[in-house]
């Protein structure tokens, strides 16, 4: 893949022989959208996923479509594949997650925090408490909850790409949404911060996945959403983006 060149998000992609190299990618909220799409485009091309989400039903779905792909792609990592039930509004959950990551797979390569939640339309003096408390416990705690276990494990090595999923509501904003906006606003400054402080070697990113059609798009758009791209279009696109970060894009705001 030496050499070969390609445009994502108005950005020069090379694709360098490393992203051919099999890795260990942790994706949180795995179990639906964009999150199960990246999962089963990183099994058919080889990777290891492990994976977390609070639903268990949809985790042993998505169990037997991993170890499909990678039955299709011939490959032995497939008994290597980890899903597990967790909260990343937990700090304590995330702990567990943690350590039983390690026990079984080792520190990842990659980790996207991928896990998210928008609030219903509403204006925010209109807006349960509840509901916005919901937004940010889980798109900002949850986040910086992945970063409290997951970074000291990385240090060890001395090296780890780190990708916080942010929004173009992270850069802009938009009516009826303002909690959503706010916490994604708060995962791109969370990111330009984190990344001064991670030793050389390693990296965050905060990345724009663009617009999905998805159920948390669903919820804004309403019937709009389909005219937009499925997760499964989406995946192939943001794998090879993701596979190919290195150090040098430490601090970065990127878009698919």
């Amino acid at each position: 893949m030496t050499g070969v060149t390609a445009s994502l998000g108005g950005m020069n992609l090379v694709c360098r022989g490393a992203a051919a190299t099999s890795r260990t990618v942790l994706i949180t909220g795995v179990s639906k959208g964009l999150g199960r799409a990246l999962a089963l485009e990183l099994a058919k091309r080889g990777h290891t996923v492990i994976g977390c989400s609070r639903a268990q039903d949809k985790l042993n779905a998505l169990r037997s479509e991993l170890s499909a792909a990678l039955a299709a792609a011939n490959s032995s990592s497939s008994e290597k594949h980890l899903l597990l039930d967790a909260d990343v509004r937990s700090d304590s959950s995330v702990e567990e997650l943690a350590r039983t990551v390690m026990e079984k797979n080792g520190v990842p390569d990659i980790i996207v925090n991928n896990a998210g939640t928008i609030n219903r339309n509403n204006k925010i003096w209109e807006l349960p408490v509840e509901e916005f408390d919901n937004v940010i416990d889980t798109n900002i705690k949850g986040t910086a909850n992945v970063l409290r276990h997951f970074i000291p494990l990385m240090i060890t090595r001395k090296q780890g790409i780190i990708v916080n999923m942010s929004s173009g509501w992270g850069r802009a904003g938009a009516a009826l949404v303002a909690p959503y906006c706010a916490s994604k606003w708060a995962i791109e400054g969370l990111t330009r911060s984190v990344a001064k402080e991670l030793p050389e070697g390693m990296a965050v990113v905060a990345l724009n996945p663009g617009v999905i059609n998805t159920e948390m798009l669903a919820s804004c758009f309403g019937n709009s959403a389909a005219l937009y791209q499925a997760p499964e279009a989406w995946a192939p696109k943001a794998a090879t983006m993701i596979l190919n970060l290195t150090a040098a894009d430490n601090g970065a705001s990127l878009t698919v």
